[in-house]
């Protein structure tokens, strides 16, 4: 195969949509990763311990590929620690690689919007640039592990050789259990949660949430993008913000979830009523859900992810994205948000993640 590429984090929500879109245009791909989530069968799996030098150069020695995709990131205590770990994860694969067969031709990595709001221990506190956020506003004055993972694929590209380009996708929406930053699944468990108890849909976020303009990213759509930047002359060097296309508010949006599940949308009356708090004994009512409906996951902690989606949905700011640095080279693709939500449902609902 000319095309043979390297997920780093397979099995999560970026990663386990891009193997899908390279499986289907005809790529190898290995996934590599802990090995606690299985990955796709077409997937060639790599175990190994990414935070260890050592583990990821016994795992890679011999591996051949053209491609690598950065889509995992391990979150820690503080940020310090967040740029200690996720850049020494960076380098730890880039290094192996280099000192085996591996001819590289692209690196791609996968950050988000903390470029420019910040990371969560200074989420937004900062100078937040005007939106809608476009690529030449730079990095926040800020500590950021986003930019030393980007600090290490630069100076590794100028090192060995290789084009790279980074993307920056909005509150990913896409297929995946066990994720740590899944909105997607996140709402569906409530709403399913609130359904089975008769009670209303409650928006947990602000008011600046409600009302503004906002976006998201299809994770398919956002692996078109990389598997185009990584095979595009237009993407080369180049850092990419991607997001569906479409915008929209949530207080529209909260109605189409909630009349999907067949629930009583709640709204925003002006107090935050944060998911976190409200759902410390959700763990036991879904255990009774999924025993009820023969569904495949009972532990609620794989499903979803509170505090993520509080720290999205609880923004005191509009929250925008200009995509228009992509249009201009070339990528031209688009997705409706709430048929990304419906797809999403529609798929959990197949799996038997939630009750049809």
């Amino acid at each position: 195969m000319k095309n043979r590429g390297l997920i780093i984090g397979a099995s999560g929500i970026a990663g386990s949509n891009l193997a899908d879109r390279l499986i289907e245009a005809g790529w190898g791909v290995y996934g590599l990763s802990r090995g606690r989530t299985q990955v796709s069968p077409a997937v060639q799996p790599i175990i190994a311990d990414l935070a260890s030098a050592e583990s990821v150069r016994a795992a890679l020695h011999s591996l051949d590929v053209t491609h690598v995709f950065f889509t995992a990131w391990a979150r820690q205590a503080t940020e310090l620690e967040n740029i200690r770990v996720n850049g020494a994860m960076v380098s730890n694969v880039l290094d192996a690689l280099e000192a085996g067969p591996s001819k590289l031709e692209h690196v791609a990595l996968v950050t988000g919007l903390k470029h420019y709001l910040g990371p969560f221990e200074a989420y937004a506190t900062g100078a937040v640039p005007q939106t809608p956020f476009r690529e030449e506003q730079g990095r926040q004055n800020v500590d950021n592990f986003y930019y030393e993972q980007e600090d290490r694929v630069f100076a590794a590209a100028q090192r060995q050789g290789f084009t790279w380009s980074v993307h920056r996708p909005h509150t990913i929406i896409g297929f995946a259990v066990g994720n740590a930053m899944n909105m997607g699944t996140t709402l569906a468990v409530y709403a399913t949660l609130c359904k089975q108890a008769g009670l209303p849909f409650v928006f947990p976020g602000s008011a600046t949430q409600w009302n503004s303009l906002t976006d998201m990213t299809d994770a398919r759509l956002l692996a078109r993008h990389l598997e185009w930047a990584s095979t595009s002359e237009a993407g080369r060097n180049q850092d990419f913000n991607i997001v569906n296309g479409d915008v929209f508010r949530w207080k529209w949006m909260w109605s189409r979830i909630a009349d999907y599940f067949g629930v009583e949308a709640v709204a925003f009356d002006g107090e935050v009523r944060p998911l976190e708090g409200r759902m410390r004994d959700a763990g036991t009512q879904w255990r009774q859900i999924a025993a009820r409906f023969d569904l495949v996951e009972p532990d609620i902690d794989r499903l979803a992810s509170w505090w993520h989606s509080d720290a999205d949905l609880g923004r005191p700011m509009e929250v925008l994205t200009d995509m228009s640095k992509s249009r201009k080279a070339g990528f031209l693709d688009f997705q409706a948000t709430d048929e990304a939500f419906f797809d999403l449902f529609d798929r959990l609902k197949a799996q038997r993640i939630i009750p049809a």
